[in-house]
Parts: C-alpha cells; structure tokens; sequence
C-alpha cells in the first residue's frame, strides 16, 4: 500500500503531513530482528510475507471450521478459536469498528460449529469449553446456550440442561424482556423423557405435553406461542 493511503487511513482525522510524519514514528519504532515486519519498496509498504498475522489465521482458522474443512473427527481441534481479543480495542476508527465485528461474529459462528462437531465426536468437555467461550464474548447468544444445554443432555444431565435453560430464560427476561426461542424449548421438550399429560382446554392446551410439563417445571410458560408445533 502506498505511504500515503495507509497514512490517511491511519490518522484520517490529521493533516497529510501529519500522518506521514505519525507513520515514520511508527514504523522507526518496530521491533529490528533477523526477519523485518513491514518491508519498504519505494513509497510503498507491505507486510513481510514469513510474517505470521493472527488475524489471518484466526480468519483461515474459523471459516475451515464453519465450512467444514478440518476433516472430522479433529485429530487437534483448533482451540485456539477459545481464546483471542476484539481486533485493535481502544480504536474508534469506521474500519476497525467494521473488521471487528466481523471477525467477532466470524469467530462465534466459528464457536458453535466447533461445539457441535465435538458433541458428535462425544467429546463433551471440549465441546463446552468452546460454548462458554463464546458465552464470554457475547452472553445473550442463544446458540452457545443451547450447546450448553446439548452437552448436558448428551451426557444424560437432565438437571443441568434444565438448570441452564432456567438461568438463561432470567437472564434474557431481565436483559431484553423476552422469551428464550421455540427452537430452544423444543431442545428440551423433544429430549427430555416426559410422560404424556391429559389435555385441557385452555391456552395451553394446543402446546406439546413435554413442552407444557417443561414449562410447569421451570415454575411458568416457555413461550408465549400458542400454536401447536409439529
């Protein structure tokens, strides 16, 4: 990239002179090793190929995940999808707000998948190391909550599963004002080994039993959806 465009870029709010001068600063104070980071070509800078950027591999990383192309099961699932910080915090400028988000949500997306592929693969630990990882950095995601409760379903922990279920609903109340998804209570309600219970007629009475019971032992409705779900 030309000097002067990675200078605007960097600095857009300061003169060009400015910049180029915040630029020369910066690049005089790189690390000086055996392999240099940026290489200078002219008015032209580029990063040094043997350089190893984590944003590049953490972006190779996740989309092989979500795309499937480690293949199963994972001799060495990358765990290092667990760990990691927002792209460049402290700085405010449109382009690092936009690339942030999107290697955030590249990197949950990443999560889920990996979660999912470990619970098929039976190893559960793993697989809610990856879920609480994606817990961390964003708590009302529903989708690492249900592979929370997936994983204790798996292991035939019904108490748990209910007990995050339970945890999650509060939480979603208290933080938005709504209800977990039906696709979430029909985890649940489809695993669970409830028996049948008579039907009534009332508002209830066009829910699924295991759901209706489900929601008796949460201590209140799941849903407010009263159409029947097939």
């Amino acid at each position: 990239m030309p000097r002067t465009v990675l200078a605007g870029t960097l600095w857009p709010e300061v003169t060009e002179e400015h910049a180029r001068g915040s630029l020369r600063t910066t690049l005089w104070k790189l690390p000086r090793g055996e392999l240099p980071l940026v290489r200078c070509c002219g008015d032209v800078l580029m990063v040094a190929p043997a350089l190893r950027v984590d944003v590049h591999v953490l972006t190779r990383t996740a989309l092989g995940v979500v795309a499937g192309g480690a293949p199963p099961p994972y001799r060495h699932p990358p765990l290092g999808l667990l760990t990691g910080e927002d792209l460049l915090p402290g700085w405010d400028e449109d382009w690092v707000l936009l690339e942030r988000e999107r290697l955030r949500q590249l990197r949950l997306h990443a999560l889920d998948s990996l979660a999912h592929t470990l619970i098929e693969q039976g190893r559960t630990a793993l697989a809610m190391e990856a879920a609480w990882a994606g817990i961390r950095a964003e708590p009302l995601r529903e989708s690492a909550h249900r592979v929370v409760v997936s994983v204790h379903l798996a292991e035939g922990n019904v108490g748990e599963a209910l007990g995050h279920y339970a945890m999650f609903r509060t939480l979603l109340n208290e933080e938005l004002g709504i209800e977990p998804s039906l696709r979430f209570t029909r985890l649940l309600g489809e695993r669970l080994p409830y028996p049948t219970a008579p039907q009534h007629h009332d508002r209830r009475s066009t829910m699924p039993a295991t759901v209706q019971n489900l929601s008796s032992s949460l201590g209140g409705p799941v849903s407010h959806v009263t159409h029947r779900v097939d």
